[in-house]
């Protein structure tokens, strides 16, 4: 089954995947270190990085699992633009993996990691 998209548009959704690619994984670096606690001056002066009030553990923690999550959410992104990209180069970009058919071009602008046209992934979505 041929893509329906012509190589110049194919090379417009690859350099926008390469540069969200790129984009993401500065954000993750700046995550990662964030949740890490690398290069974080102390503001309260204490030299120990013991907070010094309960309510300043929770907060942290709650920082940190925030933090996390987002780094799952950024590296699933990351994982999607991969698939994407192989997709590219395999020639099936563009084409719904449920269905087969063609995926709107406002949709991959969009999303342009986008695997699922809008009525599967509606579909998918409502399954759950």
């Amino acid at each position: 089954m041929p893509n329906a998209l012509k190589p110049e548009e194919l090379g417009t959704y690859r350099d926008s995947l390469l540069g969200l690619q790129a984009r993401l994984r500065g954000d993750l670096d700046q995550m990662t270190d964030e949740a890490l606690g690398r290069g974080q001056p102390e503001s309260s002066g204490n030299l120990s990085n013991v907070p010094l009030h309960m309510a300043d553990v929770g907060t942290e923690n709650y920082d940190q699992e925030f933090t996390l999550s987002l780094i799952e959410n950024e590296q699933d992104t990351l994982g999607q633009i991969h698939d994407a990209l192989n997709r590219i180069n395999a020639g099936t970009y563009g084409r719904c993996e449920e269905c087969g058919d063609l995926i709107a071009k406002p949709r991959l602008q969009a999303l342009p990691y986008t695997k699922h046209c809008i009525e599967c992934a509606r579909a998918l979505e409502s399954r759950g």
